[in-house]
């Protein structure tokens, strides 16, 4: 269980935490969508469909996983049928039909829709580090995240949850690391960023594979441009892409971390996956603080 994102929360949780977690959980269980559902969000196992717990420990963290049903029903096609329909009842009653009849009739053909449309699913975990005060979300939009942090914050009673944001802007800390050919901190600028003008155009210039400090990029940076996503390495053992939001993308552990993965390795899935959860949590125990550090600090809510 490596993660691929990062977006990071800051929470405060009711006395009984975590120890009523378990049970809190079970009141928002993932359920399939019935026939006329367009959607369906609840928890589900991390460890998979054969494991009872929801909420999965390890150490000082505990990992959560929860379920999105989506149905499938394509506006394109709604539009169709529903035309299809429209032009069938004008033509037997010889008269257009309003706008309001036409959107009755729209509402009809979804309803008749839904039962067969096909449905997509999809997994988001996280993870409470409940030393540090986190809960770390592997999503790689802050929707996917939010939509994991309400369904959280509706099953904990008393929960509260906030992004984590920081002293200084991301944009202008990579700005000045792109600026001054180094990072800080421990991070190594990588070969990859994104550079966008603070102007209405907000004329943008990427960057891929390409040698970050070189006199074309400072070129754009003198010129107004500043850094929105940025590559980078900590330590020789995580790799991402840090973007304005501090959020962390495409994220990679690196053969350091990936052998000792290799060493550890368990027996069972369950224990493989117990390893690699610890392993990656302690790494994420690291990498966050100093990149904090690196921001100027976590700033504090008004």
């Amino acid at each position: 269980m490596w993660f691929k994102n990062v977006q990071l929360f800051r929470f405060v949780a009711p006395d009984a935490f975590p120890a009523a977690l378990e049970a809190s959980l079970r009141a928002h269980p993932y359920l399939s969508c019935a026939s006329m559902d367009m959607r369906s969000l609840g928890w589900v196992p991390p460890l998979g469909a054969d494991a009872e717990d929801l909420a999965h420990g390890v150490g000082r963290c505990v990992m959560v996983s929860a379920r999105v049903e989506e149905k499938l029903l394509p506006a394109s096609v709604v539009r169709q049928a529903a035309a299809e329909k429209i032009a069938s009842i004008e033509a037997e009653e010889a008269h257009r039909l309003g706008a309001k009849r036409r959107r009755e009739i729209k509402d009809q053909v979804v309803d008749e829709l839904l039962p067969r449309a096909f449905s997509r699913l999809r997994t988001t975990y996280a993870y409470w580090d409940l030393p540090n005060g986190w809960l770390v979300v592997d999503a790689a939009t802050p929707k996917k995240a939010d939509e994991l942090a309400e369904l959280l914050i509706k099953s904990v009673e008393g929960l509260q949850l906030r992004p984590v944001r920081t002293q200084e802007s991301p944009s202008s800390v990579m700005t000045q690391w792109l600026r001054e050919g180094d990072a800080a901190g421990g991070f190594t600028i990588d070969t990859d960023c994104e550079l966008v003008a603070p102007t209405d155009e907000g004329a943008t210039a990427r960057f891929s594979r390409h040698n970050l400090d070189s006199a074309e990029i400072r070129a754009h940076i003198e010129a107004g441009k500043c850094a929105t996503r940025l590559a980078l390495t900590w330590d020789d053992r995580i790799s991402f892409v840090l973007t304005e939001d501090f959020q962390l993308k495409r994220l990679a552990f690196l053969d350091v971390v990936q052998e000792a993965s290799e060493r550890q390795a368990g027996e069972s899935a369950a224990e493989q996956f117990d390893g690699d959860f610890a392993l990656m949590s302690a790494e994420f125990g690291r990498l966050l603080p100093a990149l904090l550090a690196a921001m100027g600090g976590e700033a504090q809510p008004v």
